[in-house]
């Protein structure tokens, strides 16, 4: 069975930054990388447990990488979080998580 996703407003605000940022350049390029984030969010609907735990950043968070960037996620125990969509080029750990 499926998790519902949950997109925080940060998230939501995240892949907002990234469509913008590749948009800028290519709309088709940003539609498509947006459809990989949302084909990943399915994915992890159905196996939640697929990303790495992440400890060393949060308690309870995992992640999972999409291209060049890394959703942030955690599992409850009815849906799942997505937290945080950062470039993985940026310094992760100083990222706000709450």
């Amino acid at each position: 069975m499926s998790l519902p996703i949950i997109r925080t407003p940060k998230a939501r605000a995240d892949l907002l930054r990234v469509w913008s940022y590749i948009a800028d350049d290519n709309e088709k390029a940003a539609d498509a990388m947006l459809d990989r984030f949302e084909r990943t969010f399915a994915m992890l609907a159905d196996s939640p447990l697929a990303g790495r735990a992440r400890p060393e950043v949060a308690e309870g968070l995992r992640s999972f990488v999409v291209g060049n960037y890394v959703v942030f996620y955690r599992v409850m125990p009815d849906a799942v979080a997505v937290i945080r969509v950062l470039n993985g080029f940026q310094d992760i750990p100083a990222a706000d998580f709450s």
